[in-house]
């Protein structure tokens, strides 16, 4: 079953205890209690995921590109959504790659919104015309922009295995009809504004995907990383054109060479894909910066 081609060695972080590592990310839980109550540290790495595997090689300064890029959209989406973060410092072993967060009580659902249809949602409209449920004008193609963004939600995987797509519907029974309707209303608003402030910048935020918890007071908060190269598609505005598949600013490098002839790998197979050339590392690297620089700089 696909996963970690090797787990990762487990930082040690004085005063504060490891608890579960994800594709990319690793919480801890303070050792002592904390001044700001009941938190937890998350601590993005340099660890790279590609077609439900954790790859065995990193792409350096990537978990700083992430972190640095998720406070930003937090900053600007806080008029619409609290997020999770608190402000306190972070240990010097982890410094500008984490964050000290909140501890919520996570919905089980990855809250994704959809402005362009490209992805799993266009395999999906080409067979039934809907995605999640949510029908579409006929005749778009790859990369056509969609008349109103729509909430195309997931459930969540493990490590490993594939998210599913569901409809709105299902998340309601999931979670109850109130909390579903209130987590649609607050990705479509998140992504419209993400929307709005990427275009401004040159880049088409073609669809993303959100996680929300509840806090101990009960109100829905925004959580894990947001609007970064790993949960999002970035294209650039200049070159977007419906009809075919899209430049991104992601790991398209890392897929495109792992399904290419130069890596030898089956991804249908069993075995885990191989390390990643140098040139290959350094076109992401690039990639993820160029993101960052386009929103925060740009």
């Amino acid at each position: 079953m696909p996963g970690f081609v090797t787990m990762p060695a487990v930082q040690e972080i004085p005063g504060w205890r490891h608890v579960y590592t994800g594709k990319v990310r690793d919480l801890y839980e303070p050792t002592e209690p904390h001044p700001r109550g009941d938190v937890m540290l998350v601590v993005a790495s340099d660890r790279i995921s590609a077609y439900d595997w954790v790859l065995p090689t990193e792409i350096p300064g990537k978990g700083a590109v992430l972190t640095a890029l998720t406070l930003w959209w937090f900053d600007q989406l806080r008029d619409i959504v609290p997020d999770h973060t608190v402000e306190a410092p972070v240990p010097d072993e982890v410094a500008g790659r984490a964050m000290i967060c909140q501890r919520l009580d996570m919905f089980p659902v990855e809250c994704v919104a959809r402005g362009y249809l490209t992805g799993s949602g266009l395999l999906e409209y080409r067979a039934t015309g809907s995605v999640c449920g949510v029908s579409l004008p006929a005749g778009l193609v790859d990369g056509s922009r969609l008349p109103v963004p729509i909430f195309t939600p997931a459930t969540k995987a493990e490590v490993g295995e594939h998210d599913e797509n569901v409809t709105l519907d299902a998340v309601a029974a999931l979670i109850g009809r109130e909390d579903a309707e209130a987590l649609s209303h607050l990705t479509l608003a998140v992504y419209g504004l993400a929307h709005e402030i990427a275009r401004a910048k040159g880049i088409v935020l073609a669809d993303t995907k959100f996680e929300f918890g509840r806090d101990a007071a009960g109100n829905i908060v925004l959580a894990d990383e947001v609007l970064t190269p790993d949960s999002s598609r970035f294209w650039p505005a200049e070159t977007w054109e419906p009809g075919h598949a899209q430049p991104s600013y992601d790991k398209q490098f890392v897929r495109d060479w792992l399904t290419s002839p130069a890596s030898g790998w089956d991804r249908h197979g069993d075995t885990p894909p191989p390390a990643l050339p140098d040139d290959v590392v350094d076109k992401t690297r690039q990639r993820y910066l160029e993101a960052y620089d386009r929103l925060v700089a740009g």
